[in-house]
């Protein structure tokens, strides 16, 4: 088989051979034979061609979607897969950008991890989630992970929500909310439990009496409305035992209230 026509289209060429044959290669490939117009190929050379074109575009197509940000080995298969790269190429493009350093589980870890203790406000657990979902090996997840001290993100997070919730609600409230979105945000139940031990409260009494009254006078114009006397009573009782508030103390509030 002759080669008759080599012709630029965008980023490929079109590749046409004398037996109606065409397809579309990279220059990578045209580099690599050394092709050129009215050359003959045999047939074991045009399948060799073939496949190194699927291979050749297939990295350049894996090299564009890298220059915008570090991916994971998973992340890039998955690319591929979805642009119909032949999945038998593929083990082949992923073992070549890996050799050459383009692809790295272990620094894309190191990377994302370091970013979040910088910028981010993610525990252990959810960074962890979100690396198996990344395709990253378990095991060297543990080991990057093991090499980090959280303390101090977990002081800025703990203090940010502080100051978030403190004017907000009671001393109960205040507790459970802080250690419930340290725990979501992926730092275990005991980590929260002891970080919230360690933060500046306002003295209890003082901040649930301000808070109580306030309560108040939202509720109170809303129910009087509806309710009186001892229905009017029950119903502040229950809305702010709702809140968070205890019992001695919404009584003691309503005694003067009221």
């Amino acid at each position: 088989m002759k080669i008759t026509k080599i012709e630029k289209k965008k980023r490929l060429y079109l590749l046409e051979l004398d037996g109606n044959e065409k397809l579309y290669i990279t220059e990578d490939t045209i580099v690599h034979f050394m092709l050129s117009k009215n050359k003959e190929v045999n047939q074991q050379e045009l399948e060799e061609i073939k496949s190194y074109a699927q291979f050749s575009y297939g990295k350049n197509l894996a090299l564009h979607y890298l220059s915008f940000k570090q991916r994971s080995k998973k992340e890039v298969r998955d690319y591929l897969i979805k642009h119909e790269i032949d999945k038998i190429i593929i083990p082949q493009i992923l073992t070549s950008l890996e050799k050459e350093n383009w692809l790295n589980d272990r620094k894309y870890t190191e990377t994302l991890l370091q970013q979040n203790l910088g910028t981010g406000d993610k525990g252990p657990y959810v960074l962890q989630q979100k690396l198996k979902e990344k395709g990253i090996d378990p095991q060297v997840i543990s080991e990057e992970l093991a090499k980090l001290d959280f303390s101090e993100l977990l002081e800025k997070l703990s203090q940010k929500l502080l100051r978030q919730y403190q004017t907000k609600l009671p001393q109960k409230a205040l507790r459970d909310k802080i250690i419930q979105r340290l725990t979501n945000k992926g730092f275990d139940y005991q980590t929260a439990k002891e970080t919230y031990q360690q933060l500046d409260i306002i003295s209890e009494e003082e901040n649930e009496q301000e808070l109580i009254y306030k309560e108040l006078d939202k509720l109170y114009p809303k129910y009087s409305r509806k309710y009186q006397d001892y229905e009017l009573k029950q119903r502040l009782i229950q809305a702010l035992s709702r809140k968070g508030f205890g019992f001695d103390d919404i009584k003691s509030a309503l005694r003067e209230y009221l």
